[in-house]
């Protein structure tokens, strides 16, 4: 994109645009002049200023006027931002002290786009994103390549020769730049980002086909997360898609949307080790495709194996004596087989409500074993209270597209992202307060996230904790899925699970629905336990909450951004997060493609091993 130019009548027509346009003037004036203390003059003395690779190479929250001297201080004379306009003037707000809308801006080598809202005339969130690296833009629009070689030229390849040329050589006479390793959604939806960028990327995934980690998962699982949510870059879903969709229809997506385009995708391809050249930085990785050895060479490695790590499977005494089956929940395939046989699921997040709901729909008597409390969100409340205003169809029809709405919900700083929510889950509390008192009722252990801002802000800190209900909880509030709580696991017997009450629960399965390790087990793994304690804990804020242990850190620990090992990076996260955020990853790995500088501002410290 390029910065776009504000007519001066447009931002008349809108006091809040012309505030904005104001505002941002003083502050390209004080940038330019190299005048830090102007630019904090414009800040107020609670203020927050988010960067996702445009000023800092990395993705890093400043906040308070000392930081954000700190950040100007170290960068303003390399970054050199220029040409600060406001956008999609219609759009700015002037509400209740408030005045928020867009802007476009440049620095040397890019171009951005960001989100600002003044309190009182001041700035108090700032947003600043790079789009597009100068010169590196993707072929696309005017810029698209021509494809038809018009002409006459002797000894010409079509496009199929080409492709069949490149998918021959890549990862073999030629090396791959970028190495993904898992073809998820993750990893499919960041090749397509470094595609169209140019960088020679490899995706490979132990699984036969792109989307099978999908299919084979439970038969019954859909998307809890509404259509409007997860979209894939570049190809949205079809407008007659459903809300809520099912796992194959998706996994048969990501196999289209994988061939159309166009990525080098190697499938029945397992990651044995990866080991990293201490001088160069380079990888050399071993994988076993189609059961031949192959050995990669590439300059960078993505861990696109989802936002978690490898299953945690809980010890328990008495397990190598269990004569029924044993699974985690990322094993199970479904509930036809168990009709009229005993479950036991222990864990009461989304999986195991899913599992469980499956289980008694195929005639099974089922019990879950819910060891802590779990926050429960009705889908149609989430839907209307949390989601409706970004990504919904009335939101669609307001306007709002998915690329404004992924910048909108980025634009809030996490240090005060559950104030924006707290309001909400009281309502939804209000709104299902019947709902609520039958499942406390029941015996299930209710709660909210450890302030009361439910389940967004449980899901950034800690990955669980939470199930969106579609069903099972009426379920579990009428008694169909039984329910054991407040008590622990003394065993398990022969037949069942002993429960520290003296109570066993007989069972012919027993389901893991315990969740996942942080994904640095990957690494773990696959390359070394010394290079994962290193890189450290993955994903959490820092928030001082259960399961996210301080001290701060303003983002994702370790996620899409540089990490303390070099050329080493994880992707992953909800199909939300892997769209929005592959686009940050991909330009800092085209920037390094292209041997263009980038010196990283705040690189993360590590605290926590895992």
């Amino acid at each position: 994109m390029t910065a776009s130019v504000t007519p001066a009548a447009q931002v008349a027509a809108n006091p809040a645009a012309a505030k904005l346009a104001d505002w941002l003037g003083r502050f390209e004036a004080a940038l330019a002049a190299q005048d830090v203390q102007a630019a904090l003059a414009l800040f107020g003395d609670e203020c927050y200023w988010r960067d996702l690779v445009a000023f800092t190479w990395n993705l890093k929250t400043v906040e308070g006027r000392d930081q954000i001297r700190d950040l100007l201080e170290a960068r303003l004379a390399d970054v050199k931002p220029s040409n600060f306009r406001t956008e999609e003037e219609q759009d700015a707000t002037d509400a209740d002290g408030i005045t928020s809308g867009w802007f476009t801006f440049e620095t040397a080598v890019a171009r951005g786009r960001g989100y600002v809202r003044l309190k009182n005339g001041l700035g108090w969130t700032l947003l600043t994103t790079m789009t597009e690296l100068k010169g590196h833009e993707e072929k696309k629009g005017r810029n698209r390549i021509k494809g038809a070689e018009h002409g006459v030229n002797p000894g010409r390849k079509t496009w199929l020769e080409l492709r069949q040329e490149e998918q021959a050589e890549l990862g073999y006479s030629r090396q791959p730049y970028v190495l993904i390793i898992g073809g998820g959604q993750g990893g499919i939806g960041l090749g397509a980002r470094l595609r169209r960028l140019g960088v020679p990327t490899l995706i490979v995934d132990k699984h036969e086909r792109p989307g099978d980690a999908w299919r084979k998962r439970y038969k019954s699982l859909c998307l809890h997360d509404p259509v409007w949510y997860d979209h894939l870059p570049y190809l949205p879903f079809p407008d007659d898609w459903p809300v809520f969709c099912p796992k194959d229809k998706i996994g048969d997506w990501l196999e289209a949307y994988t061939k159309i385009m166009e990525l080098n995708y190697w499938s029945s391809t397992e990651c044995q080790h990866a080991e990293q050249d201490p001088a160069t930085g380079e990888w050399t990785v071993n994988v076993l495709r189609e059961g031949k050895p192959v050995t990669l060479r590439p300059t960078h490695v993505v861990f696109a194996l989802g936002m978690s790590g490898v299953p945690n499977i809980p010890k328990i005494p008495g397990q190598d004596i269990f004569k029924g089956r044993q699974e985690h929940s990322s094993q199970h395939r479904g509930g036809d087989e168990w009709k009229g046989k005993k479950v036991v699921v222990i864990g009461s997040n989304n999986s195991a409500h899913d599992i469980c709901a499956a289980l008694w729909e195929n005639g099974a008597d089922v019990t879950m074993l819910q060891r802590t409390s779990t926050h429960i969100a009705p889908s149609d409340s989430l839907m209307k209270l949390a989601l409706g205003g970004l990504y919904s169809e009335d939101a669609v029809e307001k306007g709002m597209t998915t690329y404004k709405a992924d910048l909108t919900f980025a634009s809030i700083p996490f240090r005060i992202m559950h104030t924006f929510h707290i309001p909400v889950y009281e309502q939804m509390k209000k709104d299902n307060a019947d709902f609520y008192g039958r499942l406390e009722k029941a015996g299930f252990m209710l709660d909210f996230g450890d302030d009361g801002s439910g389940l967004f802000m449980k899901y950034l800190r800690r990955g669980s904790g939470y199930y969106i209900d579609v069903g099972a909880s009426e379920l579990v509030a009428n008694g169909s899925i039984k329910l054991k709580s407040r008590v622990g696991i003394e065993s398990l017997t022969e037949n069942g699970v002993l429960m520290k009450d003296g109570t066993e629960l007989p069972a012919d399965l027993v389901v893991y629905a315990t969740g996942y390790g942080s994904m640095n087990g990957w690494v773990a793994k696959l390359v070394s336990q010394e290079v994962a304690d290193k890189v450290g804990k993955c994903w959490g804020l820092g928030s001082d909450t259960t399961k996210d242990p301080g001290p701060w850190e303003g983002e994702l620990r370790n996620m899409w951004k540089p990490t303390q090992v070099n050329n080493l990076w994880f992707h992953g996260g909800n199909l939300h997060q892997s769209r929005h955020y592959s686009q940050y990853l991909s330009l800092q790995l085209k920037a390094r493609y292209e041997g263009i500088p980038t010196p990283v501002y705040g690189l993360q410290e590590v605290h926590h091993k895992g």
